[in-house]
């Protein structure tokens, strides 16, 4: 199996400070939704593993969540492609899961639905916390600057990071 696991916020649409609380806020990167539907029509199995704490905080619920989430599904479809497990980790950074990136629950989460071993799977992100829990399951941590990228190239990146300019760049890369 071909998986790929993406970052949410900032890798597919983007993102906000002030969180993306509503459906008209979840906007699709120029690009990302091809890349997603071409990554998908070539064999790879796409992923997704977000931190969700704004449900914690109460700014928005798990029907509008869900929402999100059968747009994304819908608009990739209407593309010829599909998304795979969108695993989300709905607490505040103070609870204490081990879901939460940096920490790498979601992406064991992914693993264990398709059965998979996570060593050198791609998970693409935009921050230092998603690097860090690629790095934390052996993950082939890769940023791009879309979203948070720009200022988290401005840190240490942890070793072997791959740098690309957006997720249809990331696409053009698997699919030859």
């Amino acid at each position: 199996m071909k998986l790929l696991i993406l970052d949410r916020d900032g890798v597919i649409n983007y993102d906000s400070d002030a969180y993306i609380k509503t459906l008209e806020e979840w906007i699709p990167i120029p690009g990302a939704i091809e890349a997603i539907a071409r990554l998908s029509k070539a064999g790879w199995t796409v992923a997704v593993a977000t931190n969700q704490s704004g449900l914690a905080r109460g700014y928005y619920d798990q029907a509008m969540l869900d929402a999100m989430h059968a747009r994304l599904r819908q608009l990739v479809a209407e593309q010829g492609g599909e998304v795979g497990l969108i695993a989300h980790c709905p607490h505040g950074p103070d609870d204490g899961c081990d879901c939460r990136k940096p920490k790498a629950g979601l992406l064991k989460r992914i693993a264990a639905h398709y059965g998979v071993e996570l060593a050198g799977v791609w998970f693409v992100g935009d921050s230092s916390g998603d690097l860090d829990a690629a790095r934390a399951v052996d993950c082939q941590p890769v940023l791009v600057k879309t979203g948070k990228g720009q200022r988290t190239l401005a840190k240490p990146l942890p070793a072997g990071t791959l740098v690309f300019d957006d997720l249809a760049a990331v696409a053009a890369r698997l699919v030859h």
